[in-house]
């Protein structure tokens, strides 16, 4: 594959998935899909460049809002846009608006000359049954995203028909975001949609793990809620998120030390 095109600045933009929670913490810092995938991508070019301009809990609108001409600013020749997921999960949720964001970004990043991949959102329902109920917001957002990046050249990882991205062993405790072996994945993912050599199993299933009784795992349910969700709804309640405050971890172009830990 000769032809295939390699990249020498690569922005990230988008929110916690995007600034890498769940692989990692606040104390070592997060690796997730952005650094692993600028990993993948450095070890082919080592000249690569990588900035990372995602903040946990942004909406859709305050990525476009804050990340988009900084991105621009920085003449990517590829950019990863991954938002809408704190969109769908609140009230109030509007496939149209959010689509509309996330085509603008795509319309002025490759209007400028880069390369844009984005995703498709998992079955949410199949990760937490308390989520069933969302699975309509996730078929909609996830067709508009397709129709969008179709309409403005852009790439998609389309993750919903894929068994294996709703594996509990790919997300974090919190199931709202990938653990490091889905961060992984994800950026092979990425990897496979820009052609990358080695990557075309990306999706394939995981080992078959221990049938769970229905006990354990209705108590699994009842302590995610009291864990995550509870306080989730409460920051909503009073107006907070989990980004208040936060910056983004990578905002200038760097280098890319390869070889780190799977």
């Amino acid at each position: 594959m000769t032809d295939r095109q390699t990249f020498t600045r690569y922005v990230a933009v988008g929110d916690s998935q995007t600034e890498g929670l769940g692989d990692g913490d606040d104390l070592l810092g997060y690796r997730g899909f952005a650094d692993r995938l600028a990993e993948i991508l450095a070890a082919e070019s080592p000249e690569l460049l990588y900035a990372n301009l995602a903040v946990r809990g942004r909406l859709a609108a305050g990525v476009k809002a804050e990340q988009l001409e900084p991105a621009l600013a920085l003449r990517p020749d590829l950019v990863t846009v991954m938002a809408g997921m704190n969109d769908l999960v609140r009230p109030g949720f509007d496939a149209a608006r959010v689509a509309a964001d996330l085509e603008e970004m795509f319309a002025a990043l490759t209007a400028a000359g880069a390369t844009v991949v984005t995703v498709t959102f998992p079955d949410i329902g199949r990760i937490s049954p308390l989520a069933r109920r969302a699975v309509p917001r996730v078929l909609d957002l996830n067709a508009r995203i397709r129709e969008a990046a179709a309409r403005r050249g852009a790439l998609v990882l389309d993750t919903f028909p894929q068994a294996a991205t709703v594996d509990p062993r790919l997300w974090s405790q919190d199931r709202l975001h990938a653990s490091p072996l889905g961060h992984a994945r994800i950026a092979s993912g990425m990897a496979d949609v820009l052609g990358v050599p080695g990557h075309s199993g990306w999706a394939a299933p995981l080992p078959p793990r221990p049938a769970r009784s229905a006990v354990r795992r209705a108590a699994a349910e009842v302590g995610w809620a009291a864990t995550f969700l509870g306080p989730w709804a409460v920051r909503r309640i009073r107006g907070r998120s989990s980004g208040d405050g936060r910056v983004a971890k990578r905002p200038s172009p760097a280098r890319v030390r390869t070889g780190a830990a799977s």
